[in-house]
């Protein structure tokens, strides 16, 4: 028994200290990564050329309340050692009820989510090269493909690194040079809901019911669905906590959670504050990406009326740089913008097999013991890389309609299920999970509970009271 009791302290990793929290901290950043891609490049700069500053409430909320469904299911993860799609399937009920809702109605939402992506980068790609945009979208899905398959993306995530800074600092530095006055900025957080301009309309095509562009922008506002899981996967991935030592698709070992005790809790205590860091860090970054994105479309797109649409995307945007660093700005803009739109496509096709796997694992068990978890995730990512093919093959020219529909699809019909769910994870479930003495120790603060509920009455309005009528 003592064996086995070292065995388990063992597991859980010493907490860093000082300065040197700094380098464990990643998670965030590849969470951030996934965020930055078509939410504030394409979906926020849009609605700040059409609507203006007045919608900066949708993403003040959007970005708040999905981040602490993020934080809190990666809370989760840390002191269990499993993920979200895990967590789910505890939730009481008929058998895996929730999981069997989100694996049908997320192989949807993934299939339209990364062909949107897709299709758009391969419309980025098009105002670098000359070639056809469906031709692009090909190139995009097959480069994904080829680097998540072979596992060989350090290069590559260098350079595309580099080139996604260099759009996030120019944007931000052309926000601040173009900044509005704080009464606009605070009139932009009233909750006012602005009419689509006339010449939106004539012009662009836009619709005259202005939630046809709020809704997907709080879709798409610190990602949708999926990227809440998939932060529980890169926590998994980095080993915090109760998940060091463990593998995507495994369950937690409940024998060992039961067993841990006092110290063990303090451990994971811990690496709790480190996840606070983490997710904070990701909520501020994504924040200022997305109101310098908003302010740039409303402060350059907007007296220009020029809104961002399908075939003039990527041209239409670029004009965020080439106002103030001409042509060879705007090519800056739509490399960089390429290099964020690809790298967002790479992190979906990266997670959504695995939250795909997972699901079927878990309502499917035999599928689990038949194939070894690598099969599975691989079986999935042939699967979206060829469903891409399709939706850019059949919609290539129409990036920023297939954009907001994953944003509706994604972002909003699933979160308040999923608030509610993560909420009963952290409340119901975590206590079952572990001795009275280690979750009196572990137990989140009640301001997770307000905020998670928060967010499921929040976005069940607007999926009860908007969505149906766009």
């Amino acid at each position: 028994m003592e064996d086995q009791i070292i065995k388990q302290k063992s597991r859980i990793k010493t907490l860093p200290k000082g300065l040197a929290i700094l380098a464990i901290l990643g998670p965030g950043l590849v969470w951030t990564s996934d965020l930055v891609g078509s939410g504030e490049v394409i979906i926020t700069t849009r609605n700040g050329a059409i609507l203006g500053l007045v919608v900066l409430w949708a993403i003040v909320i959007g970005v708040f309340l999905k981040c602490w469904i993020g934080l809190s299911g990666a809370r989760y993860t840390v002191c269990t050692g499993e993920g979200m799609i895990d967590m789910f399937s505890r939730i009481p009920g008929p058998r895996n009820w929730i999981v069997w809702i989100v694996m049908i109605i997320q192989l949807l939402s993934a299939a339209i989510g990364m062909g949107s992506l897709a299709s758009a980068a391969g419309n980025f790609l098009h105002g670098l090269i000359p070639l056809p945009p469906e031709i692009a979208g090909w190139l995009m899905s097959i480069l994904a493909l080829i680097v998540l398959w072979s596992g060989k993306f350090n290069i590559l995530k260098f350079i595309m690194t580099f080139l996604v800074a260099i759009m996030c600092i120019g944007t931000i530095y052309v926000a601040a040079v173009v900044s509005p006055s704080v009464s606009e900025l605070f009139r932009g957080l009233l909750f006012e809901v602005p009419e689509v301009p006339e010449w939106a309309i004539s012009k662009a095509g836009v619709s005259q019911n202005p939630w046809r562009e709020i809704l997907p922008l709080l879709g798409w506002a610190a990602g949708g669905f999926g990227s809440q899981v998939w932060y529980t996967y890169w926590v998994l991935g980095e080993g915090y906590g109760m998940a060091n030592g463990k593998q995507y698709g495994q369950p937690a070992d409940l024998k060992e959670l039961k067993s841990l005790n006092k110290d063990d809790a303090y451990k994971l205590k811990g690496w709790c504050r480190i996840v606070n860091i983490d997710a904070s860090l990701a909520m501020i970054i994504t924040a200022v990406l997305s109101v310098c994105f908003l302010i740039t479309g409303a402060m350059i797109l907007k007296p220009l009326e020029l809104a961002p649409e399908d075939s003039e995307l990527a041209s239409t945007l670029s004009k965020i740089f080439s106002t103030r660093w001409g042509q060879a700005g705007g090519y800056l803009f739509i490399l960089s913008g390429t290099a964020a739109l690809s790298g967002t496509l790479m992190v979906q096709m990266a997670g959504w097999p695995r939250l795909l796997a997972d699901t079927v694992r878990i309502c499917i068990p035999k599928f689990g013991k038949l194939f070894k978890w690598e099969i599975q995730f691989r079986a999935f990512l042939v699967f979206f890389f060829l469903t891409n093919m399709l939706i850019v093959f059949t919609f290539g020219i129409r990036p920023v309609f297939l954009v907001k529909t994953a944003a509706i699809l994604d972002g909003l019909i699933l979160t308040p299920v999923q608030a509610i769910c993560v909420f009963a994870g952290l409340f119901i479930i975590m206590p079952k999970l572990f001795t009275k003495e280690v979750y009196n120790i572990i137990r989140p603060h009640w301001i997770y509970a307000l905020f998670l509920i928060l967010a499921f009455f929040v976005f069940g309005y607007f999926c009860i009271f908007q969505v149906p009528y766009i």
